[in-house]
């Protein structure tokens, strides 16, 4: 039985503090529109993905209006494009992306992830293709975005896969400096990647899924936020109780969502990600939540340990609710995508270092941080290579999103625009890091790795 109270509290959670359904994302495989002939291919893909997806958005428009809860994006994501094309060229793979490009038009969906390539291993010549398509295809496209995995806690880290993300990282940048190096954004480079994970850019459809499935992203930074601040000077444990108990609440929001959209697109219900997820909006911020906790800004001493705690809650209050939980799910910081972390960042609390500690205990990485347009491919595969070794060896998933912005550099600010956001631009090390990342080959896997 529905209790009125709890309709009533979710009511005011959408209406006061920012709750949302952040994506209903649909995954599609495309592994049976795989053929030699490339003609063949891009209209089998096409015809694949707006024949399964025709009515995502018509439903989740209709359940949005039906329940009163928003649903912010409805996007889709594929097969790995790397593993539907293995013998296509650079050019095969941008015209694949300008497909995908073409297939979201159609269907009038936000973002379409999976231009896609897993390499932590080693580089076929096909996912080495896709990744130096990567700029191009980032360029002439607006919705597709794409994830390159380099390394997993099994394998280890390929540090050829790294020098090369590097450099098409800096590409991209600059294929897309007319446009704050946007291309960017839709960029991110993987440890232990999710074949689950509904958020972009990083959302693929991996290959133990099944024709079709619906993923679920909820957020809800505000709900928290507002319930740690009424929570008032309580101890640690009541602090966890607290989050736990409207993660809870969260989750089952999004697992309505979910469900009812399953059942109307007659696709399987897969599962739901309770990541909280900020927005540059006021009072939807991770941030504050950290603040509410005691911290006079984010990114002072102790704030590592305040997102421990609160990724922690959220987990655990989540898995009650939710028999389904996958993706990500925890805490992001983004920097451009969180009013909070942003005012930080200006006031000089939140530093890079900073945030790459923090990515210990939460639930993705480095994430939509803006440095100067002038950093060398070699630093930003430093950067890379330190955030991704905190995933192998936690065993858990990390990732970089980093914009070097063509033609500005620190002090300045990046605007992107929508739920992106914008972001000061940030510091980092002036020492090269060249000749340590040129070594190439691999880092091997922990010994923790070995669990057979």
């Amino acid at each position: 039985m529905l209790n009125i109270q709890d309709i009533l509290e979710t009511v005011r959670m959408i209406r006061e503090e920012n709750l949302d359904v952040r994506t209903v994302t649909m995954g599609i495989s495309l592994f049976d529109c795989i053929s030699d002939d490339r003609a063949r291919l891009e209209s089998k893909i096409y015809d694949k993905l707006t024949k399964t997806a025709e009515k995502l958005v018509p439903v989740a428009e209709e359940i949005e209006a039906e329940y009163g809860i928003p649903i912010v994006n409805k996007r889709i994501s594929v097969t790995p494009i790397s593993l539907v094309a293995p013998g296509a060229s650079p050019e095969d793979f941008v015209r694949l992306a300008g497909v995908l490009q073409r297939a979201a038009d159609t269907l009038g969906v936000n973002f379409i992830g999976g231009y896609s390539a897993f390499v932590q291993k080693g580089m076929t010549r096909g996912a080495e293709a896709l990744i130096s398509s990567i700029p191009e295809a980032l360029a002439v496209t607006e919705n597709v975005c794409s994830s390159v995995n380099v390394a997993s806690t099994k394998a280890g880290i390929n540090m050829d896969a790294v020098n090369l993300m590097g450099r098409i990282v800096k590409a991209t940048s600059e294929r897309t400096a007319d446009r704050d190096s946007l291309g960017c954004a839709k960029l991110v480079v993987f440890a232990n990647m999710p074949e689950d994970n509904p958020f972009m850019a990083g959302a693929v459809h991996g290959v133990g899924e099944p024709d079709a499935v619906i993923n679920v992203g909820v957020s809800g930074p505000g709900v928290v936020a507002a319930a740690v601040r009424e929570a008032g000077n309580c101890d640690f444990s009541a602090l966890a109780e607290t989050v736990k108990r409207i993660a809870f609440k969260i989750t089952r929001v999004g697992q309505l969502v979910a469900t009812e959209a399953a059942k109307r697109l007659n696709v399987p219900y897969g599962i739901v990600d309770l990541s909280l997820a900020p927005t540059p909006a006021a009072g939807d911020s991770v941030a504050e939540i950290l603040e509410n906790m005691g911290l006079e800004c984010c990114g002072t001493h102790g704030t590592t340990a305040a997102l421990a705690l609160l990724n922690d809650a959220v987990k655990k209050g989540g898995v009650m609710a939710s028999g389904h939980v996958g993706g990500l799910s925890g805490a992001f910081i983004p920097v451009s995508e969180d009013r909070g972390m942003i005012d930080a960042v200006k006031a000089g609390t939140l530093s890079l270092s900073k945030l790459e500690a923090m990515t210990a205990v939460c639930s993705v990485g480095l994430d939509m941080i803006a440095v100067p347009g002038d950093t060398t491919a070699e630093t930003i595969a430093g950067v890379i290579a330190d955030e991704i070794s905190i995933g192998v060896v936690n065993n858990k998933t990390t990732a970089v999103r980093l914009i070097p912005v063509a033609g500005k550099g620190v002090g300045e600010t990046a605007n992107f625009g929508g739920l992106l956001g914008y972001a000061p631009i940030m510091p980092l090390k002036g020492e090269s890091c060249a000749e340590f990342v040129s070594r190439g080959g691999r880092i091997p896997a922990p010994i923790h790795s070995l669990r057979n």
